[in-house]
């Protein structure tokens, strides 16, 4: 966060859906694990206090959504940006991130209100005590969650990813057949010429090193949530009655399922670090370099 928060990387419009999509993942992390981590040493206050149920269940399920369709918006942003159409390349501003980061936000919170009314604590014969109080709540939450929060983002950000890739290539080969009309470049250029290529060099780079940063994401994101949404296809229809073993294993499939998606939420740094290029490991130095001198100063 705090390196995507950099003058040199908070102006982009890509960057900035980065950095809004951290901060929603830490709060989703923090939300959904330090739970777990607690049940370890004590009782899991989600599982016996029902305001505490909801509340988690809520900051959960809405910051999931939040982070999902950020990704998507930052695909989107990339094939806009990569697009020949010129009109096209001027959406891609960080006015427009922000305008849509915030609707992102209002929908992903209207949607999951329902968990105030629906999750209840002191549940037996669930995947978990704090969970849907309901057939119809559960039916609700899990058929939302598997849809608009997984499946749906899942196909936009495929969709985008492919038509960005198609852009980019479709980019390089204008490049390429007109390098190739001007093999003998005049070599005079002037000064302030020469200047404005290194700028749009600089800027061009950066953009690729989003682009390779986005399109891992993408397809760890797939990886790592889809069991999720399989799993709450099959609890949505599979058989209510069933035998004390089955309700434990589909406990038990549910919590692996819950954990590998955290990993969705956790990956983002590592993703930035080796695969963000230079770019980003010189804009992490920068921050590195900068937190030195602060704490010399004092």
């Amino acid at each position: 966060m705090f390196v995507l928060s950099q003058r040199s990387l908070r102006s982009n419009s890509c960057a900035w859906i980065f950095l809004a999509a951290s901060i929603v993942n830490l709060i989703s992390i923090l939300s959904g694990l330090i739970t777990e981590m607690i049940s370890g040493w004590m009782i899991d206050p989600t599982n016996y206090i029902g305001f505490i149920c909801k509340l988690r269940a809520f900051l959960v399920f809405s910051t999931r959504t939040i982070a999902a369709w950020l990704i998507v918006l930052a695909t989107i942003d990339r094939w806009l940006l990569s697009s020949i159409d010129v009109h096209r390349r001027q959406r891609s501003t960080l006015k427009n991130a922000q305008r849509w980061t915030m609707i992102i936000v209002i929908f992903s919170i209207l949607l999951y209100t329902q968990q105030f009314y629906c999750y209840e604590a002191n549940l037996m014969d669930t995947p978990l005590k704090c969970y849907g109080k309901t057939v119809v709540c559960r039916y609700i939450t899990d058929l939302s969650f598997a849809v608009i929060t997984i499946l749906c983002p899942l196909s936009c950000m495929i969709l985008f990813g492919l038509l960005t890739i198609l852009n980019v290539r479709y980019s390089q080969g204008r490049v390429q057949a007109f390098k190739l009309q001007n093999i003998n470049p005049n070599m005079n250029k002037p000064a302030t010429s020469t200047n404005g290529n290194l700028e749009a060099k600089s800027k061009q780079k950066t953009d690729h090193s989003l682009l390779r940063m986005l399109l891992i994401q993408v397809l760890l994101f797939i990886i790592f949530t889809f069991p999720l949404s399989v799993q709450k296809f099959y609890s949505s229809f599979s058989e209510e009655n069933k035998s004390r073993i089955e309700t434990v294993i589909n406990g038990f499939l549910y919590n692996l399922a819950v954990l590998i998606y955290f990993v969705s939420n956790g990956m983002p740094f590592y993703i930035y670090t080796l695969c963000g290029g230079a770019v980003f490991r010189k804009a992490l130095c920068d921050f590195f370099v900068m937190m030195k001198r602060k704490l010399m100063r004092r």
